[in-house]
């Protein structure tokens, strides 16, 4: 018997609206059935890369009540279309409607991810067995930024649990991911401005906390390709660049991994990326943002509204989102 263990996150997926609604964006807009009430709320933004001269972050978890149609602060919810549809993803293209058309036949099977590095028990995962995880069938509807915001309803489970799975060694204080380099089928990799493959970091405490999730699904589907199947990180507290996408190594290690964006731009992306409306990008302001479907803009919270869940990491009150 599976006994789950309530966290105040999950969404059961009887509430998930059915793909007939969600397909059409006018049906789903009209019904008003993108997702019903419960759960946490949350997003990520659909992209990984960096922000394209806007700023951003979105509104916070909070008591209240929610419909199906809006989420826990009565803001309307995004779109399957808007999900899939505007997309960041520079691997493919730099445009935010060319990921969906270049990404249309991208292969994600067969898939693996290797987990290694300072572990005691090393594994390289076939996707069969990283959906094992999900049993539970965890929805998570969390907010991410980019120079947008959206909120999308993930299917995921927490990354804690591959890391408690491998058992990382006393020496391990950084997890770094990688994502898989195929400029065959990812022809933004032909791009020379950039070193690929992608990479991306987190702080051990911050790979182990709840809200950072590996996805494999939203809306109750299979992840779609532009949106980074067939499985991606999802760090509702950091800018969507930190989510990195078609990942295919994990690696423990006792130093801090220099991401490509660090690494092509270090004056503007620094490791930590946490949502600050206190600290402005070199270019632009950071204190509103943009929601996708919305004319104008709104403020920004600290840490994507979820500092209750992640300020504790952060004791510095002066720390930088960049550096």
């Amino acid at each position: 018997m599976l006994i789950k263990k309530k966290t105040g996150i999950e969404i059961p997926s009887s509430e998930i609206t059915p793909k007939s609604l969600y397909l059409s964006r006018r049906q789903f807009m009209t019904a008003g059935t993108l997702l019903a009430a419960g759960g946490l709320l949350a997003a990520c933004a659909p992209g990984q890369s960096a922000p394209a001269g806007e700023e951003s972050a979105a509104a916070a978890p909070g008591p209240g009540t929610v419909s199906a149609e809006t989420d826990e602060l009565g803001d309307p919810l995004n779109s399957y279309e808007d999900i899939t549809t505007y997309n960041n993803y520079y691997e493919f293209n730099t445009t935010k409607d060319g990921p969906a058309k270049l990404a249309k036949n991208f292969p994600t099977s067969p898939w693996q991810v290797e987990v290694s590095g300072l572990v005691n028990k090393p594994k390289t995962y076939a996707m069969e067995d990283l959906l094992k995880f999900e049993q539970e069938e965890r929805i998570y509807r969390l907010r991410c930024v980019e120079a947008w915001s959206m909120v999308i309803p993930w299917l995921g489970f927490p990354l804690a649990k591959i890391l408690n799975e491998v058992e990382p060694t006393a020496e391990a204080t950084f997890v770094r991911f990688e994502a898989v380099e195929d400029p065959k089928n990812m022809p933004g990799q032909n791009n020379p401005m950039f070193p690929w493959p992608y990479v991306e970091g987190l702080r051990l405490d911050e790979a182990m906390n709840d809200l950072a999730i590996l996805s494999t699904g939203l809306y109750g589907e299979t992840l779609t390709p532009q949106n980074g199947a067939p499985i991606r990180l999802v760090t509702p507290w950091k800018y969507g660049f930190k989510s990195i996408k078609a990942i295919v190594k994990i690696e423990l290690v006792d130093y801090m991994p220099t991401s490509l964006w660090m690494e092509s731009a270090p004056r503007e992306y620094g490791f930590y990326s946490n949502v600050n409306p206190n600290v402005n990008h070199p270019r632009w302001s950071q204190a509103t943002e943009r929601r996708i479907g919305e004319l104008g803009r709104r403020e920004t919270l600290m840490f994507n509204g979820y500092e209750e869940q992640v300020a504790h990491m952060y004791p510095d009150p002066d720390y930088d989102t960049h550096l």
